[in-house]
């Protein structure tokens, strides 16, 4: 474990900070009434005393593990199902879910946690916070039980599970994962006379032409970070240096390398032509569009499927394809987005043993059919895709392979594995100005990454000398 001292790291993790909207959700907080036995009278025989002495012990109380999450919505109401099924299940374990705001909310909230020790025997964390929990010292890492109970992991996902492993160590334990999928309107499609959906740049950019009528418009894809790492990862490319930062800590952004030119040179063009529209930052306002048939094209996370598909139903039929690749571009794959669990170290061994059998509960394969099922989010475990329900989901919602066939498909490399570094929220918000700036044409697309690497590089510069003092 990496013995870091926050308050040296804290100054620097305020860059972190990404605005994401949640809404607020009602966490499961009810308590458990333990009261102690009633007292009895001792008689004057050594075996009634005995018995006396026994029943006057209060019954033990369960262990109590306070877990932060960021699931607001329906999505929080499937996570208070999965801690109350714990609970019930396991009367040994109190396991009290509390909502604590977008991921950047709970992640700050945990940083001022720390020396009043307040803070949650578990966290939910976005995978881009990784670097900054293993740098704070702050965190057992989940490898630590693996090993000591010899816990089986050969059903984990590989490519989930390996973004969360770093030197050969797992740190966390995969909980809600999802990677971007090109969504399109079928019928739109078969309006223009298109037959498959486009595999390649190119074809993104022909199909937007032709499907750019009247009051509809080709595609639209949101300005977000997400996207711009995806595509890069796709096409084989780091985001940082030194293995993506998982042999060396990173020391350079290399979001201004020609593969990240190329895709946003491709993008630029589409909203030039106006065959693609700009509609902003937020991929809830490409939905809505999306949707409303306004737009034939965008791109979304997996976790957004049902809510799309359920949202066209009477309208139109949606589909759904891999992400698309420059035509010279044959390697890469995607990477997995969403939130791990991670153990706090400044809880007793108790409070950390249950915590991890909180997490145990939560990777069966029973349970993350459900939670898939609920919610959208990949299952961690193969094993989950034997159960029934995921079948029968499969089958209501065919669209839903293409995300699970495209996981899959992903060739490990460290571009798949995905980036790390320290100052991740931060960088990706520099590469949305980066793409403002291009689109709104206050800079070409060479200047306008060239300073954002120059900018997260300093960024990162920063943050790697904070931690190592």
């Amino acid at each position: 474990m990496i013995n870091r001292n926050w308050k040296m790291v804290l100054p620097v993790a305020a860059m972190l900070v990404l605005p994401l909207s949640a809404c607020a959700s009602n966490p499961n907080n009810g308590g458990q009434n333990t009261d102690p036995s009633p007292t009895v009278s001792a008689s004057n025989t050594e075996s009634t005393a005995n018995a006396g002495a026994a029943s006057t012990e209060p019954a033990k109380e369960p262990v109590k593990v306070v877990w932060w999450h960021s699931m607001s919505g329906e999505l929080g109401k499937a996570a208070n199902k999965l801690v109350s099924d714990f609970n019930a299940s396991h009367p040994d374990i109190k396991v009290e879910g509390v909502f604590q705001g977008t991921y950047d909310e709970s992640l700050n909230k945990l940083k001022a946690s720390m020396d009043s020790k307040s803070g949650p025997s578990l966290i939910q964390v976005y995978e881009i916070g990784s670097k900054f929990m293993i740098d704070s010292g702050a965190v057992t890492p989940v490898q630590q039980f693996i090993d000591e109970e010899k816990y089986d992991v050969s059903s984990l996902e590989p490519n989930i599970s390996t973004y969360y492993t770093f030197d050969g160590k797992q740190y966390s334990m995969p909980f809600n994962t999802s990677n971007p999928i090109l969504y399109y309107n079928k019928d739109l499609f078969k309006k223009a006379g298109i037959e498959t959906p486009p595999t390649t740049y190119q074809e993104v950019a022909d199909d937007a032409k032709k499907l750019t009528e009247g009051n509809v418009t080709g595609a639209s894809f949101a300005i977000y970070g997400w996207f711009m790492e995806q595509l890069l990862a796709n096409q084989g490319k780091d985001l940082v240096n030194n293995g993506n930062g998982r042999e060396s800590s990173a020391t350079e952004s290399l979001v201004n390398q020609e593969a990240a030119a190329t895709t946003l040179t491709w993008w630029k063009s589409m909203v030039d032509n106006k065959s693609a529209l700009n509609l902003g930052r937020k991929t809830d306002d490409t939905k809505k569009a999306f949707l409303a048939g306004q737009i034939a094209m965008t791109l979304d996370s997996t976790a957004s499927l049902r809510g799309i598909v359920d949202g066209a139903a009477g309208k139109f039929e949606v589909g759904t394809a891999f992400l698309p690749k420059p035509d010279t571009s044959s390697e890469g794959g995607v990477v997995v987005g969403g939130a791990s669990l991670w153990v706090l170290n400044n809880k007793s061994a108790e409070e950390q043993k249950a915590a991890w059998e909180f997490i145990k509960y939560l990777a069966e394969p029973a349970v993350q059919a459900e939670w898939h099922i609920s919610t959208g989010y990949f299952p961690i475990t193969t094993k989950a895709y034997d159960e029934q329900i995921v079948k029968d989901n499969l089958a209501k919602y065919p669209q839903f392979q293409t995300a699970v066939d495209q996981l899959h498909a992903s060739k490990p490399s460290t571009a798949s594995q995905g980036a790390v570094m320290g100052v991740f929220p931060d960088a990706r918000q520099t590469v949305e100005g980066a793409i403002e700036e291009v689109f709104s044409g206050k800079k070409d697309v060479k200047a306008a990454l060239d300073d954002a690497a120059k900018q997260i590089t300093e960024k990162i510069d920063i943050y790697n000398k904070t931690v190592s003092k």
